[in-house]
């Protein structure tokens, strides 16, 4: 974009008129807040608007909607903030109506795509794993969106195709191997072969309630097609999809339909997803298939186990959130990662042994401990090698190492938590 929304030039000085007395992390914070606006975003002559995530050129549901999540506050009295948001969600529903399993989409039907995998494309679609927080993704920021502004018109008769839309695939996904069209390969070698085996099926999954998911929010394939914390993520965003439904469309169909289906995934969550950790006890696990295997680990990307009160599904002081957050932030977590720099989450999606900023930024939005923040804020203020953005992943031993110069995410990210720190006088930036 050629100009910043004047709420956004004003919301930047403010914090940093806060910040004289960290003079790099209010740089890093100038930086990083408006990056999305700045970099990675598009009016189209069609009102709507493409979000792309940075140095790759496709919109990822999940990605573009967490890019603008930050500008939430600030669209009540801003026109042009709102045409942004605004055009996102609508450009999101075309593509959710175009194809819900598709994770990235193109800005044009041009056939660009990552690799030309063995699945049901089409030219607009960049990448077809399908993950079930892609789905989520849209449904939160439409939410937030009204529940800031106060604005219904967000809400026409697409966006509720594209509701049933999920809601019917969901319920597909409950029985992925009795009911579902989708099967993905991808004929390549190397780490981002992204497989599912059994011929593109994924590995068998007995009935719990759950909806099943390809991928991870790291677009790497499941190994157990019952993702957790991406049912977690469901759970809540169909609760808004009962409130929407109750109070703007007026459709009790559909209100029984969500509160249905959410009720049957969260029995799924705690029934299937709980583990007895003979180090932490009752913890969440991330997948299992509901034959009693589990992967007990965390990564970085979001939503995961540790963002489960970011995200809304339950509150700090629950016990299984407490141990699986200490789970999470320990050795046991096979992608929990120290080095001289840093530490923290990372991801099967790079280097192991390399710690992701997106990590160590939910960590210090879902602490309630001040010392803890004020460490986490300290290490991304000394691990972005100079450049004064976050990273995908970087070498704890020597963040001059790392990945994606341009990872419009992490940057927005890392923004929301600094002006969360700023408005609510945390003692974390003293």
């Amino acid at each position: 974009m050629k100009y910043l929304p004047k709420s956004i030039t004003e919301a930047i000085d403010e914090v940093c008129s806060k910040l004289e007395h960290r003079p790099k992390l209010r740089e890093m914070f100038r930086k990083c807040f408006p990056n999305t606006l700045e970099t990675t975003t598009e009016l189209l002559e069609d009102g709507t608007t493409y979000v792309f995530t940075g140095d790759i050129p496709a919109l990822w549901l999940r990605d573009s909607a967490a890019q603008v999540r930050h500008y939430l506050p600030f669209a009540k009295e801003d026109n042009d903030l709102q045409r942004i948001i605004e055009g996102l969600i609508k450009k999101q529903v075309q593509y959710i109506l175009i194809d819900p399993y598709a994770n990235a989409f193109n800005k044009e039907p041009d056939g660009a795509c990552w690799h030309k995998d063995i699945t049901d494309l089409n030219d607009w679609i960049w990448e077809r794993k399908y993950e079930v927080d892609s789905l989520c993704y849209p449904i939160q920021l439409a939410y937030l969106y009204w529940k800031a502004t106060g604005i219904t018109r967000i809400f026409d008769s697409n966006f509720k195709l594209a509701l049933n839309k999920i809601l019917n695939l969901w319920r597909v996904e409950q029985r992925h191997h009795e009911k579902s069209p989708y099967t993905f390969l991808r004929l390549c070698q190397g780490k981002e072969n992204g497989q599912l085996y059994n011929n593109g099926k994924g590995m068998p999954v007995n009935y719990t309630g759950m909806t099943w998911s390809g991928f991870r929010p790291s677009d790497d394939a499941c190994t157990f097609g019952y993702l957790i914390p991406s049912n977690m993520f469901a759970v809540v965003v169909l609760k808004y999809v009962e409130e929407i439904s109750a109070e703007v469309y007026h459709d009790e169909e559909l209100k029984t339909a969500a509160e249905s289906l959410r009720v049957e995934i969260d029995r799924g969550i705690k029934t299937y997803g709980v583990y007895n950790h003979p180090r932490f006890g009752k913890i969440y696990a991330y997948e299992t298939d509901g034959y009693g295997n589990y992967s007990l680990m965390d990564d970085a990307n979001v939503p995961s186990l540790l963002a489960m009160t970011y995200l809304g599904y339950t509150t700090p002081d629950d016990p299984l959130y407490q141990n699986t957050r200490k789970f999470v932030l320990s050795s046991d977590n096979p992608y929990y990662y120290e080095g001289k720099y840093a530490r923290g989450i990372g991801s099967e999606h790079t280097q192991p042994g390399w710690v992701w900023h997106i990590g160590i930024i939910m960590q210090a939005l879902t602490s309630t401990d001040e010392e803890e923040i004020k460490e986490l804020v300290n290490m991304l203020e000394n691990t972005d090698a100079g450049t004064g953005f976050m990273h995908e992943a970087f070498n704890p031993d020597n963040p001059a190492e790392y990945t994606r110069p341009w990872f419009a995410w992490a940057n927005s990210l890392f923004g929301e938590l600094i002006y969360t720190l700023v408005q609510s006088g945390s003692a974390a930036l003293k």
